[in-house]
């Protein structure tokens, strides 16, 4: 299990001041495993995504496939 409280968590720089923020990081495990949790909920779940899967969804997201 990754400890989520190693990484340096960093706010998405399209999150906004209302309710939409996001947090980015890198966590301390052997895979190298990439976070994501919701900036409101510090202590809540986190995504832990491998590095390829995160460069895919960044990947989508740029394009603009992904929108809502």
């Amino acid at each position: 299990m990754a400890d989520r409280s190693t990484g340096a968590w960093v706010k998405s720089s399209y999150s906004n001041a209302g309710q939409n923020c996001v947090e980015v990081a890198g966590i301390a495990t052997r895979a190298g495993l990439i976070g994501v949790r919701d900036a409101k909920d510090k202590g809540g779940p986190a995504i832990l995504l491998e590095p390829a899967a995160w460069a895919s969804f960044v990947d989508e997201v740029r394009s603009g496939r992904l929108r809502r």
